[in-house]
């Protein structure tokens, strides 16, 4: 019984650090997601599939839900208790494959989600001239990036005035004398090389937090079969 007993303490306090890299991880997640969301928020009126608030939104959800996991993880395996650690072991099953599954759509279908994006910017530019926070939403970012139109400044043709189809708004401006020289570069390309720029440490270290949800998937299940080794010896 001694060394079973050895062997669940062994492996619930490595479950205990595993699992608390794990929680550090989801706040880790969560900040970032907090910083993106902030760091946009002068496009916070774009449609959702918008690169830079998607990502804002997904990283919130991901690190909330591994906050929460990975607190319910370290609470199983201090406390020993077999309802906590397979409830710990299926939302955490569960949240892998989710993001499994996540990662296959996005590598099959990242061209349709593109194309879908920018499909939504489009029909949304039909909002310029009545929507007042979503005028400034698109201001904001045409000037920041220093980009005109979703792929190119024809986007806005017959988008941004009735009487005048073929007017550019005045953040597609290089600058406000005369004519107006619009910026040639694409806004949705530009959002988007912007995002994979900042985030690539992140996604780094979100392979980092796959590894440590698959080792605290192992560590879970052994614990769970050492508690009834345990038991099965007390009786």
């Amino acid at each position: 019984m001694s060394v079973s007993r050895g062997c669940l303490c062994c492996v619930k306090y490595l479950m205990f650090i595993f699992n608390l890299i794990f929680w550090l991880g989801g706040c880790g997640l969560f900040g970032v997601g907090v910083w993106l969301a902030f760091t946009q928020s002068e496009f916070s009126s774009l449609p959702l599939s918008f690169p830079s608030l998607s990502a804002a939104n997904l990283l919130l959800v991901a690190g909330g839900v591994t906050m929460v996991t990975g607190f319910l993880g370290c609470l199983g395996a201090l406390k020993e208790q077999k309802c906590l650690l397979m409830t710990f072991f299926v939302i955490l099953l569960f949240l892998v494959l989710t993001e499994a599954a996540l990662i296959l759509v996005l590598s099959l279908f990242h061209e349709e989600l593109d194309k879908k994006a920018k499909d939504d910017l489009r029909e949304g530019m039909n909002g310029y001239e009545t929507n007042k926070a979503l005028a400034k939403s698109w201001d904001n970012m045409q000037r920041i990036f220093k980009c005109c139109g979703v792929s190119n400044h024809t986007d806005w043709y017959n988008k941004t005035s009735k009487t005048d189809p073929g007017k550019l708004p005045d953040s597609c401006c290089r600058d406000n004398f005369g004519e107006c020289p619009h910026w040639e570069e694409p806004c949705y390309e530009k959002a988007k090389d912007w995002l994979l720029a900042n985030i690539t440490s992140v996604l780094g270290f979100g392979v980092c937090i796959g590894i440590v949800q698959i080792l605290a998937l192992v560590f879970s299940m052994l614990m769970y079969c050492q508690i009834l080794r345990a038991e099965k010896y007390m009786d």
